[in-house]
């Protein structure tokens, strides 16, 4: 017993539908996954960066609370 012609068609037409999500769904997960470290290397950069301007702060704070007795005097003394 042969299937019916409509039977077979609906069927490619399914199969045809699937294959097409599958590939939509890779190409997602492509993208999401080149986001997802291009997002990690972002965060990396903004760790480092943060570091360097914290540590930036800490000289300047301790530049600025330094001991006034240990400053040179001015050129005009």
């Amino acid at each position: 017993m042969m299937p019916a012609p409509d039977r077979d068609d609906a069927t490619e037409r399914r199969f045809a539908e699937l294959e097409t999500r599958l590939a939509f769904q890779e190409q997602s997960l492509h993208e999401l996954s080149d986001a997802l470290a291009e997002a990690r290397l972002e965060g990396q950069r903004n760790r480092e960066l943060l570091g360097r301007v914290l540590e930036d702060l800490k000289q300047l704070r301790r530049a600025l609370v330094a001991d006034p007795a240990s400053e040179p005097p001015p050129p005009h003394y």
